[in-house]
């Protein structure tokens, strides 16, 4: 090579590090809801908890595929029927400089159920812990009301917060109001809080004595664009780095484009539609006499059978999504192989419904968030003018996500369409939240909205909470999804999401399972 050549050579080198540098510096990131709180104890949905993972390590962790792994715990065990111990991590800090003990651990977990006005309570997670028994600083003893074999999943949907920075006259130490505007905003995660402003964006900085892996990143930018023409827009321009949930009508102009790079994931996300079946008449179905029609099984699967699952599938998802007939997809944990999907049967939809004693249907309100899930709006008016097919005259009534969620809490909608994500793996998760008969104190149903009620499904699923022996557990999991949903219809899935992710080339990222978005898990490419 010539000596011009080699000047060329190595110039183009300095060029690509001085790029790679710079990249390294800062990460811009385009998430498509923004959180309601910051206080990691607030709400069990989606936006909060991959926030919250920038900021705080769980004592258990779980990787893309939702196996777990040691976080702030390095092992777990269960040393009698009723009492698991925790070993935990020696020599990690909390961003303030301050120790991680087992007193930090005791006081996030008895924190849980005093969080006031939550509309997702932690509680799911910490019903089966009776006491704690702190033997040493790192080594933590729970007691539990009876065998609790699904602790370890527990354990990695509770972010561990720091008892000295929590300190306050509140019941719960640093209120979730506090916690948004960052005071208290202690964790020991990969990420410092620097800010969080409305709207606009919410900063990280690099915890640089993090005990895990470093991010590549000093600093981390999620910007909440929800819509989602003008998330890829950011994306092509170069305001954002990454984006999630690119809409599927853009893939195809995505895949193509030699500036950007596509990763995607089966995920466990299931889209359904929930059915008031509180008994009462809901105000959104105005004319059957006074009577609730969706009480009645022969309506529920009437709708559920009135769906075009695979239509919906091909032409509005365009490829990104698998009909279902669970609540999780096979094989993860309590779900069958040979799970039925309800067929699309139109005339059979209109027979049941004369039969249930609606031979000209009834109308009805289909509430829907516009830009939580992946064209939520266009699969719930798709399944309005399906319904509406078979009588059954639909309205859809859609909200951005945070009023959405409040009209939901507040039994506004006689119908409505959600999603759910078991970060646990396994069905106990969704069967415990969406379907088993609302019991806020023992944590059941506090997703339950629809106020489904089987007690046939909820002794199955409350014995399956204390089998210790794997494959019998997850048999009567299995079992107590098959009553409540393929039995009972008391919710109507409608599929599984494929999850995607579009990056600048440079850059990789393993798509998740849980739909995160996590930067520490955002690198440039080798």
């Amino acid at each position: 090579m010539s000596r011009i050549g080699k000047l060329a050579a190595a110039a183009a080198s300095a060029l690509v590090l001085m790029s790679l540098s710079a990249q390294a510096q800062e990460l811009k990131i385009g998430i498509k809801t923004e959180p309601s709180s910051l206080d990691p104890q607030f709400h069990t949905l989606n936006p909060n908890i991959q926030v919250a993972q920038h900021f705080f390590d769980a004592l258990v962790l779980q990787d893309e595929n939702l196996k777990t792994k040691p976080g702030l715990a390095l092992s777990w065990k269960p040393v009698g029927d009723t009492v698991w111990e925790i070993k935990l991590r020696p020599n990690v800090k909390f961003h303030d400089g301050s120790d991680f003990t087992a007193e930090d651990v005791v006081f996030t977990y008895e924190r849980v159920p005093k969080v006031p006005n939550s509309p997702g309570p932690y509680t799911i997670y910490t019903r089966a812990m009776k006491s704690f028994e702190i033997v040493d600083p790192l080594t933590l003893r729970i007691h539990t009301n009876g065998p609790a074999p699904l602790l370890p999943l527990d354990l990695a949907a509770l972010p561990i917060l720091s008892k000295k920075a929590m300190a306050g006259p509140a019941a719960e130490g640093k209120t979730s109001a506090e916690l948004n505007a960052g005071n208290g905003l202690v964790g020991t995660g990969p990420f410092k809080f620097v800010e969080w402003q409305r709207g606009s964006r919410i900063v990280g900085e690099r915890n640089d004595t993090y005990w895990g892996e470093k991010p590549a990143w000093k600093t981390v930018i999620l910007r909440p664009l929800s819509n989602n023409t003008a998330r890829v827009a950011a994306l092509l321009s170069g305001d954002v780095d990454l984006i999630e949930d690119p809409p599927t009508t853009d893939l195809a102009k995505l895949k193509n484009d030699p500036k950007v790079h596509l990763d995607r994931a089966v995920s466990n996300r299931i889209i359904y539609i929930h059915l008031d079946q509180h008994g009462e008449p809901p105000i959104a179905i105005p004319d059957t006499n006074g009577k609730n029609p969706l009480m009645d099984k022969r309506v529920r699967e009437a709708l559920s059978i009135a769906i075009d699952r695979k239509g919906i599938a091909d032409k509005i998802m365009e490829g990104v999504a698998v009909p279902a007939g669970d609540l999780l997809p096979y094989p993860m944990g309590g779900t069958r192989k040979d799970t039925p999907v309800d067929p699309y049967d139109q005339a059979k939809a209109k027979k049941l419904l004369a039969e249930a004693g609606y031979p000209n249907g009834f109308s009805i309100t289909l509430g829907t968030p516009n830009g939580r899930y992946i064209n939520d709006l266009k699969i719930a008016q798709a399944v309005a003018a399906m319904w509406s097919r078979v009588g059954v005259k639909t309205e859809v009534d859609a909200a951005a996500p945070p009023v959405f969620f409040k009209n939901r809490d507040s039994f506004k909608y006689s119908a409505y369409l959600a999603g759910w994500g078991a970060s646990t793996g396994e069905l106990s998760n969704a069967l415990k939240a969406l379907l088993a008969t609302p019991d806020r104190p023992k944590g059941m149903g506090t997703t339950n909205s629809g106020r489904h009620s089987n007690k046939a499904m909820d002794a199955k699923l409350e014995e399956a909470l204390v089998t210790v022996d794997d494959a019998k557990r997850e048999a009567l999991l299995a079992e107590a999804s098959k009553i409540a949903i393929q039995e009972g219809h008391g919710l109507i899935p409608i599929h599984f999401e494929l999850s995607v992710w579009a990056m600048k080339k440079g850059l990789t990222y393993k798509g998740r399972a849980d739909q995160n978005t996590l930067a520490q898990g955002v690198k440039p490419a080798q």
